[in-house]
């Protein structure tokens, strides 16, 4: 295991994970990372102070840290794929009746024929009170997940305030002009100019900006955007750009050791948002794998390591679709694939992060099995650590005593019995014996620290 960073710079472990957010929005990879950088130009070319760019810095980059939110609404209400849902939403005027219409009917089940359509458009009360309840979860789930990690209130504002439009017709709160703070109108517009600009260039960006200029945009903001137009060699940088570059160097915020547990938690908290049915897991997951490894004796170091990995084990579910992950009925091999490409995806999350690396390979190991019968790559006996094979079995007494979609949860007794036939073969041995050890104590400490739990997230 790899010993904690005193120091790290805490916009690249941001800008990391923000490739987790533009997966969850069904965006490109770097989305985020090219919003900032297109935000911090134009902060550059107002000649914002280091204060207000540093605020502008992580609103940007976690401008969609409460994406999941609305995740599961989102693919139940449009029964559609919600990171096809979401992409596809900001590529159309949604404030203006007739393009939101016309994304509804495109957007809602699809292949089925336009009567079904039509019928699922009508079983949505009021498309206004629908945006607005499913903006509002997303807005202020991000606004608590930048406070969580201790940032400014105003960088939270910022985010709270992406969706609200300079006339007023955004959402969730109709703010209008300057009602709407500098950070949140700045990123709005970058936000679509990266969008557009992804796809068609500056000439689209350029485009999209002047349409929307006086209705989406402050107008002040877009002339701003104007003066970088001709900028081409700013504009064919964003795809290698580094984001992280443009935080003000006099305002740099580190992460020791108690910010990066506060990210992971924050982090847990995204995922676990994802699926109505998934609630939690992390959380419960991370709480029974620390109580057996304590039980087994397990020092510090890999104490709190265990803890990060079992946080972060399913960030990779944030690219799996609402309709598969909330499915009440048997997957399809298609379907069933698609779940199980989602440890190789928190792999590749992971190893991206400074400080949770080498957290990488024992997270996205989970489902692995000791006779190699397990996924993504059916790693064997000899190849599962001992932090592995603990988080196996706790990531599955958890999944088998919380409600699946499909069934219902298992008594302790049920599950730990049904865990019992796959050991050794498939689960290990000592860590399961430290599990039925916990459980059968007098009031044991899983269900204690469970309880704690409980009451610290009401």
């Amino acid at each position: 295991m790899s010993p904690g960073p005193a120091q790290l710079p805490l916009s690249r472990i941001i800008g990391a994970l923000s490739f987790a957010l533009d997966i969850t929005e069904g965006e490109p990879p770097g989305h985020a990372s090219r919003t900032c950088q297109i935000g911090m130009r134009l902060a550059e070319a107002l000649g914002l102070d280091a204060a207000t760019r540093s605020r502008l810095f992580y609103a940007l980059l976690l401008k969609d840290a409460g994406c999941s939110a609305n995740s599961a609404k989102m693919a139940a209400l449009f029964g559609a794929d919600d990171h096809v849902a979401k992409r596809t939403s900001k590529r159309v005027d949604w404030s203006k009746r007739l393009p939101a219409f016309a994304w509804s009917l495109r957007t809602v089940a699809p292949g089925g024929s336009v009567r079904a359509r039509v019928g699922r458009l009508r079983s949505i009360k009021a498309e206004g009170e629908v945006t607005r309840a499913l903006m509002q979860a997303r807005c202020d789930r991000g606004a608590e997940i930048a406070l969580m990690l201790g940032l400014e209130p105003e960088t939270a504002e910022a985010i709270r305030e992406l969706d609200e439009h300079w006339d007023g017709g955004g959402q969730p709160h109709g703010l209008r002009g300057e009602e709407i703070s500098l950070c949140g109108r700045i990123a709005c517009l970058a936000q679509t100019v990266e969008v557009f600009h992804a796809t068609g260039g500056i000439r689209a960006a350029w485009a999209v900006a002047g349409r929307r200029r006086g209705r989406w945009f402050d107008p002040a903001l877009v002339d701003a955007l104007g003066t970088l137009r001709d900028d081409a060699a700013f504009w064919s940088s964003l795809d290698g750009g580094d984001a992280a570059s443009w935080e003000p160097e006099d305002r740099l915020i580190g992460a020791d050791d108690a910010r990066l547990d506060r990210i992971a938690d924050a982090f847990a908290g995204v995922v676990d948002a994802k699926s109505p049915w998934t609630y939690r897991h992390s959380d419960r997951a991370c709480v029974i794998v620390m109580s057996m490894a304590s039980a087994l004796g397990a020092d510090a170091e890999l104490l709190r390591d265990l803890r990060r990995a079992a946080l972060l084990h399913d960030i990779g579910k944030l690219a799996v679709s609402n309709r598969i992950l909330d499915k009440p009925a048997p997957l399809t091999s298609s379907e069933r694939a698609r779940v199980q490409e989602h440890p190789v995806v928190t792999e590749r999350i992971l190893a991206r992060v400074p400080g949770c690396e080498h957290l990488a390979v024992v997270a996205s190991a989970h489902h692995e099995r000791l006779d190699g019968s397990g996924y993504p790559r059916g790693l064997a006996r000899d190849q599962l650590t001992m932090p592995m094979r603990l988080l196996a079995v706790a990531d599955v007494y958890e999944a088998l005593t919380s409600d699946r979609p499909y069934r219902r949860a298992l008594r302790s007794d049920d599950a730990l019995a049904l865990m019992r036939g796959d050991v050794p073969d498939r689960l290990d041995r000592e860590a399961f014996s430290a599990l039925e050890g916990l459980l059968a104590e007098s009031g044991d400490s899983v269900r204690r620290a469970e309880a704690v739990l409980e009451r610290e997230t009401r």
